[in-house]
């Protein structure tokens, strides 16, 4: 939807940066100004042609102040669509993204403190997240800093005090 919106933006930047003649509605300087400043400003002795082409400038840089404030916007708008896009499903909830696209040794690991045990093999961490084990965890981990590391094809190890367990674990909450 925000890129739809961006591109409509674009477009009406774009038109009206091409619009040359004045628009209808514009009334004119004369009409703008009171009588006394417009003849404090030495126009009243400028024929109808001259005034015209003041207007024409006039509407010419408003138009081209307009489409450029438009256009910026537009752009605004798709970079925000970009930077929210560029969050993967993972990273919405605190893990790193591990798409094949991305080399899993350069995922950063989750470090935290283990709160305890939620159930016989599942532990919960101080951000609130529970993994557990796909074999049975042996390791006592209740107040324990741990670290969580990625490993090929999506998969997690656990880490505790800064030594690898070779423990495989996935996220259940």
């Amino acid at each position: 939807m925000k890129n739809l919106l961006a591109l409509f933006l674009l477009a009406a930047a774009t038109a009206l940066a091409q619009t040359e003649a004045p628009p209808a509605t514009f009334p004119g300087v004369k009409t703008v100004m009171s009588p006394e400043d417009f003849a404090r400003a030495g126009l009243s002795g400028l024929s109808p042609d001259q005034l015209a082409l003041i207007d024409a400038a006039v509407v010419r840089h408003y138009t081209r102040t307009v489409a450029t404030a438009a256009t910026q916007q537009a752009e605004q708008i798709v970079q925000q669509t970009n930077a929210d896009k560029k969050h993967s499903f993972l990273e919405n909830f605190g893990l790193p993204d591990l798409s094949f696209s991305q080399d899993w040794r350069d995922a950063p690991s989750i470090k935290a403190r283990c709160t305890g045990w939620v159930g016989g093999n599942s532990f919960k961490l101080d951000n609130g997240q529970i993994w557990e084990g796909f074999e049975p965890i042996s390791v006592e981990l209740t107040n324990r800093e741990i670290s969580i590391e990625a490993r090929p094809g999506g998969q997690f190890a656990l880490v505790v005090d800064g030594e690898n367990t070779t423990l495989r674990i996935h996220r259940i909450k």
